[in-house]
C-alpha cells in the first residue's frame, strides 16, 4: 500500500507527527510518500504533492489550509486530516490519535473495510474557463472589497432570478464549507449531511437573504458595472475577467473522498465560540 503524507509547512509539530506516522507505516511495509518541503526538514527524500495522486490514501497534518491544498493535489486520492488547527471542520484526528487513527486505516484499506465519505464539491465555469474543484466555497466579486470595490450582480437559480443589485459579490457554498467564508458573511450553517448549496450576497446595497438550494440547482451569477470580475475557489484558487460575463456553478462530478474516523460537527462547531 502507498500512502503519501503532507505536512503543514515549516511547522515543528507537524514534521515531528510527519516523522512519526511515516516510520510507524514503514514499519508495517507501507510505503511512504512525504512532500518536497517537510522530507527535507526531516532529511529525508520527498515527492512534489501532485506526485501523490496514485496514492492509496493521503494524509493532511495541519489545519483546513493544509488540507485543502493536499486536497487540489491529491485530486481523487481518499484524504484523513490530522488536525493542528483551532476548528478542524476538515480534520477530524487529534495530534494525540494520528498515529493510531492513520494506522487504522490503512489497515482497514489493506482488509478491504475501509469506508470512505464523500463531500460535495463545487465547480465554477466563465468565459469557457473552469476552475478546480472547490471544497468549501466559490466567490464571484468586483475589483475588490469594500466602498467603490463592488459589482452589480444578478443570481439565477434553475433559471428564475433570485436576486440582483448592487454588493460586493455573491458566495456559494457547500455544506461542508458553510462554516467558513459563508458563516463570516452571514450565510447559514448547513449539517454536513444535507443535499444542499448556500447563496450568500456579500455587503449588499440592499437587503438580500441567504438561499439554500437543491445540490443539483443550477446557478448562474452575471456580473457587471465593474473593472474586473474575480472568480475564486476556495480562496486560493483566482481567475480573472473582463465583464460583463456570466459564471456558472455546478456541483463537480468528483466529490472529495473522506478516510479515517467521523467528525465531531457539534465539537467542532463549539471551538467557534
Amino acid at each position: 500500500m502507498r500512502v503519501g503524507i503532507v505536512g503543514q509547512r515549516n511547522n515543528e509539530k507537524a514534521e515531528q507527527l510527519v516523522s512519526e506516522l511515516a516510520t510507524e507505516l514503514e514499519t508495517q511495509g507501507v510505503e511512504v510518500y512525504i512532500d518536497r518541503i517537510t522530507a527535507e526538514n526531516l532529511d529525508r527524500e520527498g515527492v512534489f504533492p501532485r506526485d501523490m495522486e496514485e496514492c492509496d490514501l493521503a494524509v493532511s497534518v495541519g489545519g483546513d489550509g493544509t488540507f485543502l491544498y493536499t486536497v487540489r493535489a491529491v485530486e481523487g486520492t481518499p484524504i484523513i486530516g490530522v488536525n493542528l488547527g483551532e476548528v478542524g471542520f476538515l480534520n477530524a484526528v487529534s495530534p494525540e490519535d494520528a498515529v493510531e487513527a492513520v494506522s487504522e486505516t490503512v489497515q482497514q484499506h489493506q482488509e478491504g473495510s475501509a469506508s470512505v465519505r464523500e463531500l460535495q464539491r463545487l465547480v465554477a465555469v466563465g468565459d469557457e474557463q473552469k476552475l478546480k474543484p472547490a471544497v468549501n466555497e466559490i466567490v464571484v466579486q468586483g475589483t475588490r472589497r469594500g466602498p467603490g470595490g463592488g459589482a452589480e450582480v444578478a443570481v439565477t437559480v434553475n433559471g428564475e432570478t433570485y436576486t440582483e443589485g448592487y454588493a460586493d459579490g455573491v458566495l456559494i457554498a457547500t455544506p461542508t464549507g458553510s462554516s467558513a467564508y459563508n458563516l463570516s458573511e452571514g450565510g447559514p450553517l448547513l449539517y454536513p449531511t444535507v443535499d444542499g448549496l448556500v447563496i450568500t450576497q456579500m455587503c449588499p446595497r440592499k437587503g438580500s437573504r441567504p438561499l439554500v438550494v437543491d445540490s443539483d440547482a443550477e446557478i448562474e451569477i452575471m456580473i457587471s458595472e465593474t473593472e474586473v470580475c474575480h472568480v475564486v475557489g476556495d480562496g486560493r484558487e483566482r481567475r480573472s475577467f473582463d465583464p460583463p460575463m456570466t459564471v456558472e456553478i455546478t456541483t463537480a462530478a468528483e466529490p472529495l473522498r473522506l478516510a479515517g474516523p467521523d467528525m465531531s460537527f457539534f465539537n467542532a462547531l463549539g471551538k467557534l465560540e
